[in-house]
């Protein structure tokens, strides 16, 4: 035998040898990161779900706060001027949606974008019948022709991002 054919028996087979053993490794060294990719997923979505859950009720509070009808009950005092109650309601939006706009993070931007949209839409809307009213009428004006238009609608912006949430809230579940 010649020195060639005995390197080839001696080198095959641990070359043979340390090639499985690599594939071997580098597959278990893969379960081992898919495995614990998993773990870590499942313990993420542990901890975020009741985050996510807080978020999605602040969110469906602010659609309500913000509704015109429960934004006059709450912020309407005997008295007001229309200028009043149109500034008044403003500022109350404008402030909710402030406290809450955190919130975004949790939520997809679907949601977030339908949510914004339901704030300029009443935004809108107020200010819509406020420059349809004397600055220094009774603010019942206001509120009566706010609550008029909106209930008017087909399908009111508040409703449909409360749907949109809800729905959301369906498919994260």
């Amino acid at each position: 035998m010649n020195v060639f054919t005995i390197l080839i028996l001696i080198v095959a087979p641990s070359v043979l040898v340390t090639v499985t053993a690599w594939l071997l490794l580098n597959k278990l060294l893969q379960s081992f990161g898919t495995q614990r990719k998993t773990e870590l997923q499942k313990s993420a979505l542990q901890q975020v779900t009741p985050v996510r859950l807080r978020a999605y009720e602040r969110l469906i509070l602010l659609l309500e706060r913000t509704n015109p009808e429960t934004l006059i009950l709450n912020n309407y005092k005997t008295g007001m001027t229309c200028f009043d109650l149109h500034v008044t309601l403003q500022s109350a939006i404008r402030q909710e949606f402030a406290h809450n706009v955190s919130q975004q993070i949790y939520v997809t931007d679907t949601l977030w974008q339908s949510i914004t949209h339901t704030k300029e839409s009443i935004l809108n809307l107020i200010n819509l019948c406020a420059s349809k009213c004397p600055p220094n009428a009774d603010g019942a004006i206001l509120a009566e022709g706010i609550i008029k238009i909106f209930g008017s609608e087909q399908q009111n912006p508040t409703e449909t991002a409360i749907a949109v949430l809800k729905n959301e809230v369906a498919d994260f579940f």
